[in-house]
């Protein structure tokens, strides 16, 4: 535990201070809520070396479709001008059966998903065009492994409270954040509503949602920046295959099929699995067998080009279930699928911002295809399936 504690800074003498919504942050919330928007200072002097977003990446091998339009660092399509430096948002959403459907999940450009407490999962969509969506969400609590991940993005990270686990990372000044709970942090700033509100057609604690209109209300209270923050943002994150050849795993002898990618036995709740289309090419995601639909977007199933599994190590932290998980190391197992095959990779994530970069088995950066992506943790140890086949760390 000492290697974890230290990696991710935590402050467990703050364990008498709760993040929640209350005494038990699972708790049910009242229908009514009260937003307490924290003031954030401003930025401390970094030594991050990191260079900010570059206007088109290297797989830039066509002309744009419209003038001005520029490659997505965070998917390689092409994005309008003005979204070029714009931060995305990193939201908290639960996967509970009685949270679904969710609202504007096909909006991400990048999903994570990991283990929580209790076998569930919940997942974390990094959206970098969120301006003009009125329902994102649901809005859950804050892990504080997950707030890692959200700094490769220098995303806006929103959230609904958490457990005093969150207290290091999510009070240091480098961490822009909206939450939907009040606290006992100094920087409070009295009552602000309106980044979130609740629905009708849920009950608490799975009826909290954000939309743009809010978010920007929260941001301009708080005073963050809506692009790019200086020596924060690495656009180096992905290595994107060239438009026209794109990557499909046919170089490598060992790739194996995988037309089915099966998550049941790492996420025994939600049994997340995936579908490959031969017809677009895009890996279709399940949730409790079932479609996982966008309810905002006609129930459009969400589906991604990339799906990435992370093996990370894990470690339980009291009696109640809570994880953590290493987000730095110098080199982890995972598997990387696209076009209907799989390769085993490796992974590793050096400071706080800089990006998890995944490598072939002879060292190489591999190569990622133009479209969104989905990232799942899995706990070192578990295990998953790719057409029956059972894959573990190696």
């Amino acid at each position: 535990m000492k290697r974890l504690q230290a990696l991710l800074l935590l402050s467990l003498a703050s364990a008498f201070l709760l993040f929640g919504c209350g005494k038990k942050e699972e708790a049910e919330e009242q229908p009514v809520v009260s937003q307490v928007i924290e003031k954030q200072p401003e930025l401390e002097e970094t030594n991050d070396t990191t260079e900010p977003a570059t206007e088109e990446t290297p797989a830039d091998d066509e002309a744009p479709p419209k003038e001005g339009m520029v490659r997505s660092t965070l998917t390689n399509e092409w994005i309008e001008g003005d979204l070029k430096d714009a931060r995305p948002i990193a939201i908290m959403v639960p996967n509970d059966s009685s949270a679904l459907p969710h609202y504007n999940l096909s909006k991400a450009d990048i999903l994570y998903e990991c283990p929580v407490e209790g076998n569930i999962t919940r997942s974390m969509a990094v959206i970098k065009d969120w301006e003009g969506l009125d329902r994102i969400g649901n809005v859950r609590s804050c892990r504080d492994y997950f707030v890692y991940w959200s700094f490769e993005w220098d995303s806006i990270y929103l959230h609904f409270g958490g457990p005093y686990y969150i207290n290091e990372i999510i009070e240091r000044k480098d961490t822009d954040h909206i939450t939907g709970c009040a606290y006992g942090d100094k920087r409070t700033d009295g009552m602000y509503e309106g980044t979130f509100y609740r629905s009708t057609d849920k009950k608490a604690p799975q009826n909290a949602y954000a939309s743009a209109e809010g978010i920007n209300k929260g941001i301009d209270k708080l005073g963050i920046s809506k692009t790019y923050r200086d020596g924060y943002y690495n656009a180096d994150h992905f290595k994107f295959a060239s438009s026209k050849e794109p990557n499909t795993l046919e170089k490598y002898s060992d790739a194996i099929t995988a037309k089915e990618i099966d998550m049941a036995s790492a996420y025994p709740i939600t049994k997340t699995s995936f579908t490959y289309n031969e017809n677009d090419g895009l890996y279709y995601r399940y949730m409790y067998g079932n479609p996982d639909v966008d309810a905002a977007n006609d129930s459009q199933q969400l589906a991604f080009k990339n799906v990435l599994v992370q093996f990370t190590y894990h470690e339980v932290r009291d009696a109640k279930g809570y994880l953590i998980f290493q987000v730095h190391d110098t080199t982890r197992d995972g598997y990387y699928f696209t076009n209907g095959k799989g390769i085993h990779v490796t992974w590793k994530k050096s400071t706080d911002y800089e990006p998890t970069k995944y490598y072939d088995d002879d060292g190489n950066e591999i190569e990622v295809n133009t479209g969104k992506t989905m990232i799942c943790i899995v706990e070192d140890g578990d295990s998953f399936k790719a057409d029956g086949a059972t894959l573990k760390a190696k």
